[in-house]
């Protein structure tokens, strides 16, 4: 593979992959779509489903890692360093134009939802969570405009209960999981030239999504949510709420971690 098929691969299938996640997200958080409040299990089989998509469209190219949990994995289990740049460079600008497409997709729904907020006053005390308004009038924002805001989920992961240690083990051990069983399917050569492998892969993901995505919402990927909360930090959404950089730090230290962990096993018992 040259470098530009790495880049350009990794370019269309991570946005693929934050297009289609970003969008089931949209789908069930705002107010006027048609798959309003669909649930934990739409959100879990719209991501496997965008992993699929983004990993078959771009496996030719690059192989379809689209996650940097992937490529650290992979580099650790085989020494192998070189193109490391070239597949982290293209899988954060893919994750950059993934949730503008969500952004210009629902862009009505965007504005429906937040500019029929009735934005809480400075008398309200300030908090990270969103209030739950009834269903005509969606979440109300708190008064502090840099807590996380009402559609901060459609772009990026939160925990449901905030303990950094608590959450970047979480998210250690689900990117463990992902990371052993595509080490484990890429020493199947039949798994990888069938494509089967890619099934297989999109299928774990959901999986860990079910099992393992309630306490942090499953980001297993870096660039999954730093890119996308860029995004919702630039646009120009109104009552957006904060992007919660404060917490930004754990969806991409948790992976990294269990990247490596994963690998040293890989190793151990291969």
């Amino acid at each position: 593979m040259s470098s530009s098929d790495i880049f350009f691969g990794e370019v269309v299938g991570t946005a693929v992959l934050t297009l289609l996640g970003g969008g089931v997200c949209a789908a069930v958080s705002l107010k006027k779509s048609k798959a309003f409040e669909a649930g934990w299990v739409a959100v879990t089989f719209g991501w496997s489903i965008a992993v699929l998509a983004g990993a078959y469209i771009s496996f030719g190219l690059s192989g379809g890692h689209l996650n940097p949990a992937v490529t650290i994995g992979v580099a650790v289990d085989t020494g192998e360093w070189g193109d490391v740049p070239t597949y982290l460079a293209g899988q954060m600008l893919g994750s950059l134009i993934g949730p503008l497409l969500v952004w210009l997709a629902y862009y009505g729904h965007f504005e429906a939802h937040l500019r029929g907020l009735e934005v809480t006053g400075g008398s309200q005390t300030p908090g990270p969570e969103t209030v739950k308004q009834p269903r005509d009038a969606g979440p109300r924002p708190a008064a502090d405009p840099k807590a996380p805001g009402p559609v901060l989920g459609v772009f990026a992961t939160a925990p449901e209960i905030r303990n950094p240690v608590q959450n970047v083990v979480t998210e250690a051990i689900a990117t463990a999981v992902l990371i052993l069983l595509v080490l484990s399917v890429g020493i199947n050569e039949g798994l990888v030239l069938s494509g089967t492998g890619v099934l297989i892969v999109a299928l774990t993901v959901l999986g860990l999504g079910l099992s393992l995505g309630g306490p942090t919402g499953y980001a297993i990927n870096p660039v999954r949510d730093l890119g996308p909360r860029i995004v919702h930090a630039l646009l120009p959404l109104p009552n957006k709420g904060g992007s919660d950089w404060e917490y930004a730090w754990i969806p991409v230290v948790g992976p990294v971690i269990g990247a490596v962990v994963a690998a040293g096993i890989h190793n151990l018992i291969h």
